[in-house]
Parts: structure tokens; sequence; C-alpha cells
């Protein structure tokens, strides 16, 4: 799917100038004929990142409806730390998601997994899909992740996301805009995340670059 690119409030350091799309938020509301934002073929993992039997978080409820499904494939590396960010980074994508199906820029998940900068970027972005009367149906597939911990309580995550299987709906209609697969079908992402006292690794700034030959090659 295709979603009309946005400027990124502010980037976090060595990320170079890249605009914020799937998950942030800025001044360009979607169009009816945009797409919403989501390689090596890993194994697909849960439709939504599972906690660890060691989390203790008192996490929302992100179920996506049947017709909306988010895929994680390669979203495990063995080393416990950077699962724990995987799957934090992933669910951030998630709250986003269910807060458009939702239509709620104020939706608590997006608090619980973003803060900062990709707090504000993700509420705006989400209301620019209220604003506009579009939701969305179909699968968003996210792929190729990298970790990179720094210290305890801070980490990098970059990864891809293809949506070409996924299209806007408009709210009222229940009209889908199913439009071709272009390399604009894939995205991707830098995100910083941070380690919050409850044991959740929130989402503090993202960026990302459609079209990048990163996740099309």
């Amino acid at each position: 799917m295709k979603r009309r690119s946005l400027p990124v409030a502010a980037a976090f350091a060595a990320t170079t100038a890249l605009l914020l799309t799937a998950c942030g938020g800025g001044d360009d509301a979607p169009k009816a004929n945009d797409k919403i934002a989501g390689a090596d073929q890993g194994s697909t993992d849960s439709a939504s990142p599972s906690a660890s039997a060691s989390d203790n978080a008192d996490r929302p409820d992100i179920t996506l409806p049947g017709d909306v499904k988010d895929e994680f494939e390669g979203w495990k590396t063995g080393d416990a730390t950077k699962d724990a960010v995987l799957a934090d980074a992933g669910r951030a994508q998630t709250a986003t998601n269910y807060a458009i199906i939702k239509g709620n820029p104020d939706e608590p998940a997006l608090a619980f997994y973003r803060q900062g900068d990709a707090l504000v970027g993700g509420a705006q972005w989400v209301k620019s899909f209220v604003d506009a009367g579009i939701t969305y149906t179909g699968t968003v597939r996210y792929f190729r992740p990298s970790v990179t911990l720094y210290g305890t309580t801070s980490a990098g995550v970059t990864f891809c996301t293809d949506e070409s299987k996924a299209f806007n709906k408009d709210v009222k209609t229940k009209k889908v805009d199913r439009t071709p697969v272009t390399k604009n079908s894939y995205v991707y992402y830098n995100t910083h995340l941070k380690k919050a006292g409850n044991g959740v690794w929130q989402t503090t700034q993202l960026v990302s670059e459609r079209g990048s030959g990163k996740c099309t090659r």
C-alpha cells in the first residue's frame, strides 16, 4: 500500500533526512487513493509479537480485526534483549494501525508504545486518517529487521514494510482502493527506542523512506 510521505518532526542523531510515513504524523492528510503504511523470506512470526514470560507490564489490547493483519518475518534473533526490543518495536506499529482502525488519535496504546516525537507524530497521523474518513484493510508485512543496543536502556531498530497487500478503505462507503504494487509499496524505517520503568521498549523517534532500495532489492 502507499501512503503520502509526511515531514518528520525530528530525526535522531546520525539519521539522514528521511520522510516520515506509515506511523508518523505531519501536515499532509491521506487521500482516498493513498495507501496506509507497512527481501528476506524469513519465517513468519505471530501476527502480533507475544510478550516474554518475564514481562510484567500491563499491556493494552491491540488485537486487529479479522480483515487486518500485521505479519512479522525474522522478528527473533535468539538474543533475549534484542528480541524484547523487536517485539515492542512491532507493537508500536500495530498500536498505530489499531488506532487508525478505531479512528482514535488518543488511543491509549499509542502512548503505551510511543513517547516523544514518535507519539506526537503517530497521533497526528491517525488524526489525518480520521479527518479524511479513511481506514484500511489487508496485510502489512514487516521484514528485514536489525537491532543495535546502546547500553541497557536504549536501542535502534531498522526494518522494512511491504504494503502491497493493504489498501485504504472509505469509512462510510466501505469502498476499498486497490492500487497497483510499485516500489513505493515498500517503506524503510529507522527508529529509536528507550526502555521504560515497566520494562516496555517505547519508540521515541521514527523516520522512514518510501521506495527505499534497502527494501526493494
